[in-house]
Parts: C-alpha cells; sequence; structure tokens
C-alpha cells in the first residue's frame, strides 16, 4: 500500500515533466531568437551590403585594369597604379570588415546557444528541485497519517 501510493504520485509529476519541459525550452527559444535576431538580420544585411560594394569595386577595377592596358602615355599609367592601389585598399577594408562581421555573427550564435543550454539545465535543476520538495512533503504529511 505504502508502495503504491508513492508511485502514483510521481507517474503524475514525471507526466507533466515533458509538457513542462517543453513549453519551457519553447519560451526561451522564442526569448532567445527575438533578443538575438534583430542584430544577426542586421549583421546580415552589412555582410550582403559589403558584398554588393566588394562586387562593384571588383567590377570598377576590372575597368580600370582595361584602361590601364589601352594606355600609352606614363602619365596615365601612374595614375592608374594610384587608383589601381586605392581600389585594392578598399578591398581589404571590406574583406576585413566582412571577416569582423562573420567572427561575431559566429560568436553570437555560439552565446546564444551556451544561453539556451544553461537556461534550460536551470529549469530543468528548478523542476527536479520542485519534484523533491514535493516527495519530501508527501512523505512528512505521509508519516502522521500513518502513526493514527
Amino acid at each position: 500500500a505504502p508502495g503504491a501510493s508513492d508511485a502514483s504520485p510521481d507517474e503524475g509529476v514525471e507526466a507533466d515533466l515533458p509538457i513542462i519541459d517543453e513549453r519551457a525550452v519553447e519560451q526561451l527559444t522564442e526569448g532567445l531568437i527575438s533578443h538575438y535576431l534583430p542584430d544577426l538580420q542586421r549583421s546580415k544585411a552589412a555582410l550582403q551590403e559589403l558584398t554588393q560594394n566588394q562586387v562593384v569595386l571588383l567590377e570598377t577595377l576590372e575597368q580600370e585594369i582595361t584602361k590601364f592596358r589601352e594606355c600609352n602615355s606614363i602619365l596615365d599609367i601612374n595614375a592608374l597604379f594610384s587608383e589601381a592601389k586605392h581600389y585594392h585598399s578598399k578591398l581589404v577594408n571590406i574583406r576585413n570588415d566582412m571577416m569582423m562581421l562573420h567572427e561575431k555573427t559566429s560568436k553570437l550564435k555560439k552565446r546564444a546557444l551556451k544561453l539556451q543550454q544553461k537556461r534550460q539545465k536551470e529549469e530543468l535543476e528548478r523542476e527536479q528541485q520542485r519534484e523533491k520538495e514535493l516527495e519530501r512533503e508527501k512523505q512528512l504529511t505521509a508519516k502522521p497519517a500513518r502513526r493514527t
């Protein structure tokens, strides 16, 4: 009889756990997404803009190279070298910006995942603590009932 009364409440609590955990995980996930998604979307837009700029600069550089081949004057050649250096610097800066944004995005994703895992673990620990407290309370209330 004591084993049956202990098993029944435990089964009820265990059956409720997946529902509570799923909802908590869902809410934590939605919270994390709503917190980090705008930053990630801005980073994505910035990366797209940088990529478009890089394509434009590459096309411009190709045009300048074509002009360079057609040029006979030494002065024109010097000017084209100067422009090529300028555009090369721009490309290098854009590439560096893209790499930095990629690193930041990766770090944000890792951080979001770690936070989600931490919150899930904390929620599970809280639920396990609640279970233990309920079980202790049931055991305490069950002992006086047996004596009387």
